[in-house]
């Protein structure tokens, strides 16, 4: 057996527990999510180290007696709460699932965005298109169908973007300002968030927004509410038009969380038209999370599973690249990296790219 599972240290029988996690992981998923809904988690966290009896949980919770106990007994096994000497108590695991802000923003994702979808897997894989976003109606992409998505279903989408595209802003903010510019092309700019930083940062910028329609009108109102107008504006493209040209005239061009949206091929074709709007003194950054440049493991597995994410709802063929691929591209599209920077905020990579 030993030869057939060749280096594996884990027990038969931790083995086989982690297959039935596997197998029950949609009722795990769903029945921790359950328990941080209906209160029962925070209730148990509020008793701390003591322990909280069952007929106090009975009392605070407005479930039946028999949803509770089933809850309890599943969560036990989960690994998020423990029984003690006849009292419930949170473990580090439920403290996470309750209080953490990116595991709460990562179940929320999971559970509005893509669990149904997801059902549909097994045929996006085979046929490289997003099966599992007919859950939601009839689109090529989900880039397509954002702006018409259920507002809660919207909601889960934005936080989960912006969490981790926001907590880079800061520090890729000082990088891109170093050298000044004036004006800014945002390709994919979303629902203007980086473009209103910028626009806050320097009074001396203005930003053009390169986006679909539906999402410029987005931003169009986000952009209204701070107040600039007049210094950011919003060119409607289709950015999987190969044959449209992006504007000229940048001094810097942003790209934050865009290209792992596409296929190699596309973002190959979107780095083109990039370098083909670029002068000599044009600057191209590129801001991604890559799956091998991160310093902690659950940074890695919830990069490749966000892959997946991609592959059944988003548009079939694209995924969180390995920073070699997109070296690889950027090259293909005769430009180089002239700077590369890690460690920008949670997960992220800043490249500073210029026409060789």
């Amino acid at each position: 057996m030993n030869n057939f599972f060749g280096s594996d240290s884990k027990s038969t029988n931790e083995s086989k527990l982690d297959a039935q996690k596997i197998a029950f992981a949609p009722i795990v998923f769903q029945v921790s999510k359950a328990m941080r809904d209906f209160g029962i988690l925070s209730t148990i966290a509020k008793s701390g180290e003591k322990g909280i009896e069952l007929k106090k949980i009975i009392e605070d919770i407005d479930l039946s007696t028999y949803a509770i106990r089933v809850l309890l007994d599943a969560g036990i096994d989960i690994g998020i709460i423990r029984l003690q000497a006849g009292k419930y108590i949170l473990t580090k695991t439920g403290y996470f699932i309750l209080n953490d802000k990116i595991t709460r923003t990562n179940m929320d994702f999971v559970n509005d965005v893509c669990y149904q979808g997801m059902f549909h897997l097994d045929k996006a894989i085979k046929e490289g298109k997003p099966s599992g976003l007919k859950v939601f109606g009839n689109w090529d992409t989900v880039y397509q169908a954002l702006s018409s998505l259920p507002e809660k279903v919207q909601t889960s989408w934005f936080n989960f973007d912006h969490y981790f595209s926001d907590s880079a802003f800061p520090k890729a903010l000082s990088i891109v300002f170093k050298d000044e510019p004036k004006k800014i092309l945002d390709v994919g700019g979303n629902t203007g968030k980086w473009a209103i930083e910028c626009a806050k940062y320097s009074e001396d910028v203005s930003i053009t927004i390169l986006d679909l329609p539906g999402q410029l009108e987005k931003a169009k109102n986000n952009i209204k509410k701070h107040g600039f107008e007049d210094r950011i504006s919003g060119y409607p493209i289709n950015l999987l038009d190969h044959s449209k040209p992006f504007p000229k005239g940048f001094d810097a061009i942003w790209m934050s969380q865009f290209l792992d949206c596409f296929s190699e091929n596309d973002i190959i074709q979107l780095l083109k038209r990039a370098y083909e709007a670029m002068d000599e003194n044009s600057v191209l950054y590129i801001l991604e999370t890559y799956v091998d440049r991160q310093r902690y493991e659950v940074a890695t597995y919830c990069l490749n599973m966000t892959s997946l994410y991609f592959t059944c709802l988003a548009n079939g063929n694209s995924r969180m690249y390995h920073s070699d691929d997109m070296i690889k591209y950027i090259k293909t599209a005769n430009l180089h990296v002239e700077e590369d920077i890690d460690n920008v905020a949670l997960s992220h990579t800043l490249f500073k790219c210029r026409k060789d």
